[in-house]
């Protein structure tokens, strides 16, 4: 089968932007299997005490897995800028330079999760009796961190000329390979939380593998040659530029989040674990509304690059429609199916009742995060991607911190400590509309 690039300059909008995001929404979801699967097998068959240990990691691995992903967002604008320029040398510049700076962060992860795993779960106040199996998990999980940044390198490049299929075809296979690899070592090797980190690492390294030999064999000016992969300064720093500041403001949400978990870890352990179990639909409501804001990104900078004013602006009125609506209807669907879906990973209903009282409160607040996070993905379209780094601060983490250490610390329930997410998505929300509008207007007054 062949795959084509496609260019976004021209042609029905809301079309193009549906067929790109839906393979891309498929690999969001085989991407987030890999955690999920974790997490139902080892609750399933290993027990509440498994279940809990690999749950309180969820935030730590998203730390480190969203800078990743950051840092393949530069990658991606400045692919589809001067491919949607026919700028063919700096188009190959940049994919040769990405490769290198992707696979140094990722090795740059791995040790930084190797040394400090343990000191970070003791600052979290992870239970003793799940801090041994959280720290296990994580040093397996880490040794996957190269991988997954060189297959985040692979499918920036991809999406970015508007080739989403391949990317989530060798997603689904290593997927398959992954949930294979779960059940067959916990339930046959009996290796519980090491079994699934170690499924994760091999499958992470499956897709990495499956990724770069298409790269190598694409005869297109973005296609890989060995003779061409060095780091050039200027296009390290053009993406870094872009990529750093991206890849910052998805960490700086997890680090706020770890204090949010610092608050779930002072309740005792039902309610860990049930908050474990229901944030697995978090991550399936947020991967199908980010492959919109990478549309939405991709498609701004492929017109941007191209001088089209009006489309970006459609753009980003189609992308944020697509993402409110995701948020909606799936934040529906989970509402009506909260409970069978906890029971997918707990067999526990003391914790399925405490699952189901997060969920609840997240399920109204989803919609809110569309605007702040598709306002972020257009600004860094723009290439403008520091400002929305320093808002996030200032709105979610900075935010975020003081409600915790002020509102849920005098009310203490666990609804005053979910609430965080609202207030905090809203704030932000404000700010970073107001800033995209303001580039736009900027940026394209030239363009006539």
């Amino acid at each position: 089968m062949t795959h084509a690039p496609h260019k976004f300059t021209s042609g029905p909008l809301a079309r193009q932007m549906l067929v790109f995001s839906v393979p891309l929404i498929l690999s969001n979801l085989l991407q987030t299997l890999f955690n999920l699967s974790d997490v139902a097998v080892v609750g399933r068959f290993a027990g509440a005490a498994a279940l809990g240990s690999v749950g309180s990691t969820t935030h730590l691995v998203y730390l480190f897995t969203s800078f990743l992903i950051g840092l393949g967002s530069g990658v991606n604008v400045l692919t589809a800028r001067f491919y949607g320029a026919d700028d063919h040398d700096a188009l190959r510049q940049t994919v040769h330079t990405a490769l290198l700076v992707c696979l140094l962060a990722g090795f740059v992860i791995l040790a930084l999760g190797e040394s400090f795993s343990r000191p970070m779960l003791a600052l979290l106040g992870t239970k003793p009796d799940l801090t041994d199996g959280a720290s296990l998990y994580l040093r397996i999980y880490f040794l996957g961190m190269p991988a997954m940044a060189l297959y985040n390198f692979g499918s920036a490049v991809f999406s970015a000329v508007g080739d989403t299929k391949r990317p989530l075809a060798y997603l689904t296979i290593s997927g398959v390979l992954n949930v294979a690899l779960n059940l067959f070592f916990v339930i046959v090797c009996r290796m519980d939380v090491a079994g699934v980190a170690l499924a994760s690492v091999l499958s992470e390294n499956l897709s990495a593998v499956l990724i770069l030999i298409a790269l190598f064999r694409c005869r297109q000016e973005y296609g890989l040659v060995f003779r061409e992969i060095r780091l050039r300064g200027n296009r390290a720093r053009a993406i870094l530029g872009l990529g750093l500041p991206a890849g910052f403001q998805n960490a700086i949400f997890s680090i706020a989040n770890l204090f949010i978990q610092g608050g779930v870890n002072t309740f005792d352990s039902v309610v860990v674990e049930g908050n474990a179990a229901a944030a697995n639909g978090d991550l399936i409501i947020f991967n199908v509304m980010s492959a919109f804001y990478v549309a939405c990104s991709s498609f701004i900078s492929q017109n941007f690059g191209a001088g089209k004013r009006d489309r970006i602006r459609k753009s980003y009125l189609i992308g944020m429609g697509y993402s409110l609506a995701s948020a909606v209807v799936l934040g529906g669907l989970l509402l009506l199916m909260g409970r069978p879906f906890l029971s997918l990973f707990t067999t526990e209903p003391a914790v399925v009742e405490a699952g189901l009282g997060r969920m609840t409160i997240m399920i109204y607040s989803y919609w809110i995060s569309a605007f702040m996070d598709c306002s972020s993905a257009a600004s860094r379209g723009l290439g403008k991607s520091l400002i929305p780094v320093i808002v996030t601060i200032l709105g979610s983490c900075v935010f975020r911190v003081v409600w915790v250490y002020t509102v849920f610390a005098y009310i203490g329930t666990f609804e005053s400590l979910y609430l965080v997410y609202a207030f905090s998505w809203a704030i932000t929300s404000v700010a970073q509309v107001w800033y995209f509008v303001r580039c736009y207007k900027k940026l394209t007054a030239r363009m006539g």
